[in-house]
């Protein structure tokens, strides 16, 4: 891996073409990259660093210390703003604010806490240290029932992936494998629909589920969704490069359709099968408007509907609503991570050799 990192077109030195790649390389990982990276580091800022401007990339806060000698006020100890002030002589140094009245401020020195000065807020600066605010995820279980959410949408996407991968399968098997009248009818009128907006058939389909009695269920947001035309295309293309010979074999051996589909076709369409299954997580993981027409009880919502009653109104509760994000974008990237080698190989295998 180094030797393959670090190799050069030129000999002893790089090449302009090796800078040029090396940028086109960086260019892309930054636009990839970068707003996940700031999507992190927000989700542990606290809701006032949020809110600065001009926005910092670490979650930086005001520095907090108790004087020495204050007592308490109750179990919590007493915490002070720390600024720095620049003195007569030019030296800057850390005060503690104790109080501030208007445009001036009473601070004292740590160091010398009896010694009250008045200072002008313009005449300091707020010292700022690394503090994460870990808070943003352990509150967000007080906040909704989390582990509800997510087995809602941990069901929702397994279901519906199974199903869409039984059906969209045996389809492209039919339309790949079978000689019939009006085949070629058939598939120009399933990937024609790929051209139809979904948003066009949300009303139909709302009317359907309703009229069937899976409204507030989780079937109705996995039934209307299963069979999907990208799915039959990418299956159906595939099972084409799957030699005739291998399944005129299969039946001189009296085997039946469903076995041939079962133990000949499906094994070796996995790779397509396996490209279409990343899609169908990414799909039914991340869908909200049709759950948000299906499902009004909060005990069914799935994760993204839960992200959703972060944002009011009147206010948006940016630090849990960043933090959730980050928790439903970590399901969906390990099954990417772990399956992502199948998508290179389910488009471009040329199936058996």
């Amino acid at each position: 891996m180094k030797n393959f990192l670090t190799r050069t077109r030129g000999r002893q030195r790089l090449h302009w073409t090796d800078w040029l790649s090396y940028l086109y390389l960086l260019m892309g990982l930054l636009l990839m990259f970068a707003p996940v990276l700031w999507l992190v580091l927000s989700s542990l800022k606290s809701e006032a660093a949020i809110s600065e401007f001009p926005p910092t990339l670490l979650p930086y806060t005001q520095k907090m210390v108790k004087l020495p000698g204050e007592s308490d006020d109750g179990a919590v100890a007493k915490l002070h703003p720390v600024f720095t002030v620049k003195g007569t002589d030019g030296k800057s140094r850390e005060m503690v604010e104790l109080r501030r009245m208007g445009i001036i401020a009473t601070m004292v020195d740590p160091a010398q806490p009896g010694q009250e000065l008045k200072i002008n807020i313009r005449e300091r600066k707020p010292v700022r240290e690394v503090s994460v605010a870990t808070g943003n995820y352990t509150e967000l279980f007080g906040k909704f029932n989390f582990l509800q959410n997510l087995n809602n949408s941990v069901f929702i996407t397994v279901m519906a992936t199974a199903i869409t991968l039984l059906f969209n399968s045996m389809a492209a098997f039919a339309l790949s494998k079978y000689r019939f009248t009006g085949q070629k009818a058939v598939l120009l009128l399933i990937v024609a629909t790929l051209m139809i907006p979904p948003t066009i058939i949300l009303v139909p389909a709302f009317l359907i589920v309703s009229g069937v009695g899976l409204f507030n269920s989780l079937w109705g947001v996995i039934w209307p969704a299963v069979a999907t035309p990208t799915g039959v295309f990418l299956l159906r293309q595939y099972m084409l490069t799957i030699p005739d010979e291998l399944i005129e074999a299969a039946r001189m051996d009296n085997a039946s359709e469903w076995r041939i589909y079962w133990k000949i076709v499906l094994p070796l369409s996995a790779p397509a099968l396996a490209v279409l299954a990343i899609f169908s997580v990414m799909w039914r993981w991340n869908d909200f408007l049709w759950p948000l027409l299906v499902l009004s009880k909060p005990e069914n919502f799935t994760l993204q509907l839960a992200l959703n009653s972060f944002q009011g109104e009147l206010t948006t509760e940016w630090h849990y609503l960043l933090a959730m994000t980050v928790i439903t974008l970590v399901p969906v990237t390990l099954v990417f991570a772990f399956l992502q080698k199948y998508i290179a190989t389910g488009i471009a295998s040329a199936g058996v050799k």
